[in-house]
């Protein structure tokens, strides 16, 4: 994250109306759960990596016939689908740091558009969230929100 995004969300804290911070205890609890979030996701890319590149030659099969057209059409959508969900493992791993990050420097728990505090059932159900629940509404129904 930008420092200059960093110090604007710090102004936005400040001159809020007093909320009140997540004590270190339970920093530490979300600071876990991003930690072995992201140790997941790192485990599910480097999997999806490897069925993706397994194979030299993706017509044969094991026993070195060539297959089948809709087999290797059936393998090649695979890999397609495999490739698509390790992109967007990675947005969520960015995000992921990106609250590691937020944690580190106090401002995490608030919304960066905003500066008003995320709940605690938003920050149990996706710990790496940006935005407290009704600022996201307002990205989705603006479509701007992937």
């Amino acid at each position: 994250m930008p420092v200059h995004k960093s110090a604007k969300l710090a102004k936005l804290i400040k001159s809020a109306k007093p909320a009140k911070k997540l004590d270190k205890k339970k920093l530490e609890q979300y600071k876990k759960l991003l930690l072995q979030l992201r140790e997941d996701i790192l485990k599910d890319i480097k999997n999806m990596s490897s069925e993706t590149n397994s194979g030299d030659n993706d017509s044969k099969d094991v026993s070195g016939h060539v297959m089948h057209m809709a087999d290797v059409a059936t393998d090649m959508y695979d890999k397609e689908f495999n490739l698509g969900l390790a992109s967007k493992e990675r947005e969520i791993l960015q995000k992921i740091e990106d609250a590691l990050r937020r944690v580190e420097d106090g401002s995490y728990g608030f919304c960066l558009a905003t500066g008003k505090p995320i709940s605690k059932a938003r920050l149990k159900a996706i710990p790496y969230a940006e935005y407290c629940l009704e600022y996201q509404e307002q990205l989705e129904k603006k479509g701007k929100y992937r």
